[in-house]
């Protein structure tokens, strides 16, 4: 990955990472002001020798700081504690006092620092105390253990212990840093991870990836619009309707050398938004102007009828077997001016019916009678209808869904299309968050929704837009 890639997967998981850094930092705080205080108090004894001339003195600072070690490591035994305990009154065991008290040598000195914490700050100051008073009168007892010789070395207290009014531990400041810290540290790194193992598209670069099929639109996420009927919600000025017609611009510029185009509409996985996004550009579509039919063609869970509130008794099964003419099932949608051909009885038999001459026959009345066709077709992956289909029309509009569908799904959907020799027109990425959407436009909505544009307006079917084309200009709407 390279610097670029890891900006993006923070800028992709920055919920993750904040989730990490406020559990991290939630933890030491708790931690923090839960845990009781420790208070700290120590007392210096100075290691010192009793030379007879000067050049004894030098001899005497070697010995000393070799002692002043082994002076430290006798602190953390059980003699020394013993002592201590009984100095203390025996209110603390020996093993307490173990767990209390260190001892340290100070950095190229004969000083030896004993440093004992407790909860209690008096209680601290007198196991520190008390411990660097029985040093002292049990280093002369190890170095002479006879009465009648005399000790060369002598520990000397030169800092008594005093009572701390400020705890050692726990430090909030500290604590909370270092989490902060550490957090950020962890969430990036799963973040970082989790990106190598999702595999799912989330990102145009995810797409360019698989295939070089151009990019026709971003659909944003929303509940609301889904569940409401498209000739309602599209005929208002929201992120959702300009989403469809950035598609239906984008449309326009793809087999621009056919008047009448027939397209399919799938996607690699059944849920993944096909049939919405195939309902709401044929309806956006025919607001514009446009003579649109929308033909149900998943025959094996046909969802169009129930989505626009139309009767699904008679459709594409009742015109392919011959029982009702084309023009007897075609069912206005509202005020749409969009023409629907639902689905009719469920065969037994979908795929033969889609290969069959009689969904050649109707294929062909419908581009005659129509400037744009589309096909919403079963998912490409669970059965071959979709790309069959395809092969018979002028391209494919494969739908993938943000977060969801992964690349090796959409590079196999393309797969079974090339198979057939049927071709990709290009890939909508549904449910996709609003904020990659208006980065995807370009312009986003910093305008405000106030202004809907007019059927006829120039925002791709009009004048302007025709005289375009016939300049040649067919640059897709990014």
């Amino acid at each position: 990955m390279e610097l670029k890639d890891y900006w993006r997967t923070v800028r992709r998981r920055w919920k993750l990472i904040l989730t990490t850094v406020l559990l991290t930092v939630g933890i030491a705080a708790a931690y923090t002001w839960t845990v009781t205080p420790q208070y700290a108090s120590s007392a210096r004894l100075f290691v010192s020798t009793t030379p007879s001339d000067t050049a004894d003195a030098y001899q005497g600072n070697l010995f000393a700081s070799q002692r002043v070690t082994s002076y430290a490591e006798i602190v953390d035994g059980r003699r020394l504690a013993g002592r201590v305990a009984d100095a203390l009154g025996g209110e603390r065991t020996v093993t307490e006092l173990l767990e209390t008290v260190s001892a340290s040598v100070v950095p190229e000195t004969v000083i030896l620092e004993i440093t004992a914490t407790d909860p209690d700050p008096i209680e601290a100051r007198d196991i520190a105390q008390a411990y660097a008073e029985e040093l002292s009168d049990l280093v002369p007892e190890l170095e002479a253990p006879g009465a009648e010789e005399r000790t060369l070395i002598n520990a000397t207290i030169t800092d008594d212990a005093v009572a701390s009014d400020e705890p050692v531990s726990p430090q909030p400041v500290r604590n909370l840093g270092l989490a902060f810290v550490l957090g950020l540290l962890l969430g990036i790194g799963l973040a970082v991870l989790r990106e190598l193992l999702d595999t799912t598209i989330g990102s145009n670069e995810d797409v360019e990836a698989v295939t070089e099929t151009p990019i026709l639109g971003h659909i944003i996420a929303d509940g609301g619009a889904v569940r409401s009927q498209p000739a309602e919600v599209l005929g208002s000025a929201s992120p959702w309707a300009e989403a469809f017609r950035v598609l239906r611009t984008n449309m326009q510029y793809v087999e621009v050398d056919h008047e009448q185009r027939v397209f399919v509409v799938s996607s690699s996985l059944p849920g993944e938004g096909k049939t919405t996004t195939a309902a709401n550009l044929a309806v956006t579509m025919a607001m514009a102007g446009q003579r649109v039919a929308l033909v149900e063609c998943d025959l094996r869970r046909p969802l169009i009828a129930s989505r626009l509130g139309l009767d699904g008794a008679t459709g594409t099964t009742s015109v392919l077997i011959g029982k009702v003419s084309l023009e007897d099932a075609l069912q206005p949608y509202q005020d749409t001016g969009l023409q629907v051909l639902a689905c009719g009885p469920i065969p037994p038999n979908p795929s033969e019916l889609l290969q069959s001459h009689a969904m050649t026959a109707m294929l062909e009345q419908l581009r005659s009678r129509f400037d744009t066709v589309i096909l919403d077709a079963p998912p490409l992956l669970p059965v071959t209808d979709a790309a069959l289909l395809t092969a018979q029309v002028d391209g494919a509009m494969v739908v993938v869904r943000h977060g969801r569908t992964t690349r090796d799904q959409l590079m196999h959907a393309v797969e079974r299309l090339t198979n057939v020799d049927a071709k990709t027109v290009g890939v909508v990425i549904n449910a996709a968050p609003a904020r990659k959407s208006n980065r995807s436009y370009g312009y986003g909505y910093g305008y405000g929704y106030g202004y809907a544009p007019h059927p006829t307006a120039d925002d791709g079917t009009g004048p302007s837009a025709q005289a375009g084309r016939r300049r040649g200009k067919h640059t897709p709407v990014r």
